[in-house]
């Protein structure tokens, strides 16, 4: 991603963390994602405190949920652009952060 797209996309991150009036927290370099469910909508993601030893607090599926142990799959963030470049705003927010998007334009962002 070109430099000003990395300000660009920043700024969004800022957006949404004021537009909720939550605190930005850095995201990992890590991501968990239901790669299965790509394609489906709505998306969800959740955020959850960083467990000790853990690099994942982020967690997005599309569609339908299950439980399933291998349901997610880890992921290094910069390949969410490709797969899932509508959540990418969304990973300032900080842990006890969930959301729900679609490609219409539908946001409900909420916290634990």
């Amino acid at each position: 991603m070109a430099k000003s797209g990395l300000q660009d996309l920043r700024d969004a991150q800022r957006d949404v963390c004021k537009k909720y009036c939550l605190q930005e927290v850095d995201p990992e370099e890590m991501v968990a994602v239901a790669i299965s469910t790509i394609g489906a909508m709505p998306i969800y993601g959740t955020r959850i405190a960083l467990p000790e030893g853990g690099n994942i607090s982020w967690f997005f599926y599309c569609g339908s949920h299950s439980t399933e142990t291998d349901f997610y799959k880890p992921l290094h963030a910069e390949h969410l652009n490709e797969m899932l470049p509508l959540v990418q705003k969304y990973l300032r927010l900080p842990p006890g952060a969930n959301f729900i998007i679609d490609d219409k334009g539908f946001e409900d962002v909420w916290t634990e």
